[in-house]
């Protein structure tokens, strides 16, 4: 995610719960992905572990999406 991307979801945290708590989320998973993405190997539960921790992190990106379009189209 680039800066200027983080900067405005940051500046609309506090204008939306729902958005702190997807941003808390999403902040949670990347560390847990880089710690995984750190190991020389993962085991197979490990390998679906990340593949679930992606998948989370996707869709949840996809909310904060559509939360700061709504706010920039107002």
């Amino acid at each position: 995610m680039e800066q200027h991307e983080r900067s405005r979801i940051e500046s609309l945290l506090g204008r939306n719960p729902e958005l702190s708590e997807l941003w808390e989320e999403h902040l949670d998973l990347e560390t847990r992905l880089h710690a995984l993405d750190s190991r020389a190997y993962l085991s197979p539960q490990e390998q679906l572990e990340r593949k679930l921790l992606q998948k989370r992190k996707l869709a949840g990106r996809d909310r904060i999406a559509e939360i700061v379009v709504r706010y920039e189209n107002v």
